[in-house]
This record gives C-alpha cells, structure tokens and sequence, in this order.
C-alpha cells in the first residue's frame, strides 16, 4: 500500500455540497436544497419527459375540470390552455429546455407554464404527482397498445400476402425438428398469423382496462374540494362504449396500482416470444442444411473474415430482444411485490421498462415484417426436401385403418415397414409390394398411393388442416378480419 501523503490526510470535500436553495414543489418544509448528487440520482425527466403530451392532454383537463367547478375562471383556463399548447409546440420543435432541478416531466412543464401564465400557480389544485402521474401512463398506455395494435395488423397482412403466394409450396413440417409431415408454406405461415392475432387482441383487452382515469385520487385520499372527476375523465375520453365516464373506484389503487405496467409488459414479451420463435424458424430456413429460402440482403450482414457469408441478423436480434422484452417484465413484478401502500420512490423505476418494451416491440414488429417481405423461397429445395416419402408414414397407418386394421396396430405395422426401408436402404414408397405382404396382408396392392402429395394434402380439408381449400379459406378470413 502507498504511504499516506500529509494532503492526502486532509478531510476532502465533499462532492455534493447541498444547494441553498430550496426545491420549488415541495421546499417550504426544508431549510436546505437538494444535493447535487441526489439531484442526480433522483430525477426522472430524462425518460419521463417522453409523456409530455399526456401531460398535458391531463393538464388540460384538470384545467377544464377547475373552471367548470369555480375554482378558477374560464378566462384563467384559456390562458393555461393556450400556455400548454405553446409549450408542446417548443417540446416537439426540440426548442423546450428540460431542467435537472426540476426533476420530472410534470414539474418542468409546470414551472415553465407559470412563468407565462400566472393562473397557472391554481393549475395543481386537487392534484397531486401521484395521480397525475398515473392519469400520464394510462393515457400512455392506451396510445402505445393502439401503435402495437396496429403494427401486429401490419404484420399479419404481410404473413397472408406471403402466405397467398405460397399455398402450392409443401416442405417437411417439423416435431422436435425432425421431418413429420408435409405441410404448405402457407399453413406454416398462417400459424404465425394465428400467433400475432392473439396479441392483438390482447393488446385490445388492455386498451380497455387502460381506458379508466384516476385523476382525482389525489396524493392518496382524494380532495375536499368540490371537483367533478367524471367531467375531467370524458374530457380525457375515458369513456365507455356509452360515452359513461370511466374513473377508478379506490383513490389509494389507484395510485399505487401497477397491474397495467406487468399487464403491458407481459403482453409485449409475449409478442417478443411469438417474433422470437419465427426467427428461428426463418434462421433453419435460410440455413445451407434446410435452403427453404433466402433472407432479403437488407435485413442480413456479411462477415468480416468470411467473403462468402451471409448471416441472418434481423432474425437473431430478434430472438435476443425477446429476451429483453422477458427481462423488463421481471424488472416490473420485482419493483411491485414488495411494496406497501401507496405510492413509494420505488415506483419511478417503473417507466423505463415499459417505455424499453413499447420502443423494442414496435421496432421488432417492423423489422420482422420487412424481413418477410423480402424473403424469397427456394421451390426447388422445398420440393426435395417434402419428397421423402417418411413425411408420408402416418398416412400408410391410416390406409390401414381403412383396411380395418386398429390404428396401434396400424403404427405397429408400418413401423414394420420403415424399420425394413432403414435396414434394405430402399425409399419406404418403394419396398417392393411382396415385401410388404409378408409384413401384413393388409396392405392392398393400392398401398403405394398414399405417397401421392397432392392427394394426401387434398385428404386434409377439416377445419384447421393444411388442405388447399381449408388454406385459401383462411387467407380470405385473415383478409376479413384485417379489413375490420
């Protein structure tokens, strides 16, 4: 260890001397600021600040919600208005200057609002942070669940367009990635399709249990004045099919809820699962092994060694932002379930994973959907690989079980067969027919037939089979339900 200097014995400095001045919100109660370093370590503005127009969308309506109870006057709430639009045209121009000290969003916007608008000092009446704060997020969460809704609708007609054009295409469908049975490109695909409809409509389910204003619950047990919570809920459009205000029913829930934040999380690392599980199958495809098809050169990277790379990026990205996805939902159920009512600091850590989930899902969506409309399949490789004639097995076991054979049995015997084709080296479809007979009677002279693909796709037209009609059924009502 180095020998102490006489200097170095000294008492340092401290590197966060307290300020003198007191914090503008909430100063009256302390004799000395903030420090530096707290200041620091406590402010949120640099991610919140992303909830400006909520905002002041909810600012607007308290506003509106003052005047029409006589707290302040038309006149008085004009000016607001007019001070809050001109702010969020500085905001969206990049021309606003956020300030540190001022530490989040909401009070940066009113501390700019009240050197303009003198009334602006009654704006807070009958509102506190906590509420305004949860009235921003849901407004939040019903435009971010409308943006994903509507970049999954983007995604699944771009999997039936893709799907459309595919319909005659088979390869090997794959149980525990080994060749099971044939299936069209298309009934692949739509299984996708069937996937992203599902978090659609979840994201439509949360839209609706976003759709509910808190706004009046105050810091944690309302106000004793006379406000009118439905009034300012309808002027923020939480309403029901009715055009009925919708407001939560607990002031201290209603702060201290974070439900929609797991609830928006989750469904997004769902998303992230589905996109993830596509790229994978998309990374086997485009793989020299299978050659189903060929990643567009937009979405896919070279090598800096190896010339003759083509490395599938998009799709491996998107498997490690589900990852991400999954690790914000964890972030969010860990912040929560230790916390006692209502609200607590903690809780400031719950923007930045939900506002991470919104950003990678929207971004994940888009580079998944460009990726498939770039892709080109390969027929040629499609049809070699879906010409083995053990994608066909099950099929010879149904034949049997026409022939009145029981299906265990059935299995048993074609079993049977394949064990010989393995152990003679011969394609299953071409064992020669006394062979078969010496394995089972059963099999007629016909039982070559099932081999026919065509015919054997033609035999799967029930609902939810990989049939040509039963596929072109479900593009038209993909289409359908797109077009809603």
């Amino acid at each position: 260890m180095a020998k102490k200097t006489a200097s170095a014995s000294k008492p340092a400095k401290p590197a966060s001397a307290p300020k003198k001045t007191a914090q503008a919100t909430w100063g009256g109660r302390f004799s000395e600021g903030t420090a530096e370093l707290m200041l620091r370590f406590s402010e949120s503005v640099s991610f919140d600040k992303r909830l400006a127009p909520f905002d002041i969308q909810g600012s607007k309506a308290q506003s509106a919600m003052l005047a029409k109870v006589g707290i302040i006057t038309a006149r008085e709430r004009d000016e607001i208005h007019a001070g809050l639009d001109q702010i969020l045209k500085e905001i969206e121009a990049g021309k606003f200057e956020w300030k540190i000290e001022l530490e989040d969003v909401h009070m940066n916007i009113e501390h700019a609002l009240k050197q303009r608008v003198p009334a602006a000092a009654k704006l807070h009446t009958a509102r506190s942070r906590n509420d305004q704060v949860a009235t921003d997020m849901r407004l939040f969460f019903r435009d971010a669940a409308i943006r994903i809704h509507a970049a999954l609708t983007a995604l699944i007609a771009e999997i039936v367009e893709q799907a459309e054009k595919s319909q005659e295409v088979y390869i090997p469908g794959y149980t525990h990635l080994q060749r099971a049975q044939p299936v069209s490109v298309a009934h692949h695909l739509l299984a996708y399709a069937e996937m992203f409809g599902r978090d659609r409509e979840r994201f439509a389910i949360f839209h609706d249990g976003a759709n509910i204003s808190p706004l009046g619950s105050g810091a944690i047990a309302g106000t004793t004045l006379p406000i009118d919570r439905e009034f300012s809920a309808k002027h923020m459009g939480f309403v029901d099919e009715k055009g009925a205000a919708r407001v939560t029913q607990n002031s201290m829930d209603a702060v201290a809820d974070r439900d929609l934040f797991i609830e928006f999380a989750s469904a997004c690392a769902l998303v992230g699962t589905h996109f993830s599980r596509v790229g994978e199958d998309l990374i086997l495809w485009s793989s020299s092994e299978f050659g189903f098809a060929v990643m567009p050169d937009a979405f896919t990277t070279g090598s800096s060694l190896m010339p003759q790379k083509k490395n599938p990026d998009s799709l491996e990205l998107l498997r490690g932002k589900a990852a991400r996805l999954q690790g914000n939902l964890n972030t969010l159920f860990t912040l929560a379930k230790g916390l006692p009512l209502t609200y607590n600091r903690d809780l400031q850590e719950d923007k930045p994973p939900v506002f991470d989930s919104l950003d990678t899902t929207l971004i994940c969506l888009d580079v998944l959907r460009e990726t498939l409309a770039g892709m080109k399949l390969r027929p040629e490789r499609c049809a070699a690989a879906v010409a083995d004639p053990l994608l066909l097995a099950t099929d010879l076991a149904d034949y049997l079980v026409r022939q009145g054979v029981p299906f265990r049995d059935a299995h048993h015997l074609v079993g049977a067969a394949v064990a010989l084709a393995e152990k003679t080296g011969t394609p299953l479809n071409k064992l020669p027919h006394a062979e078969m007979q010496k394995i089972s009677p059963s099999y007629k002279a016909d039982w070559v037939s099932v081999f026919d693909l065509p015919t054997a796709m033609r035999s799967r037209e029930r609902t939810g089979m990989p049939g040509p009609k039963q596929v072109k059924a479900q593009i038209a009502r993909w289409k359908k339900e797109l077009a809603k």
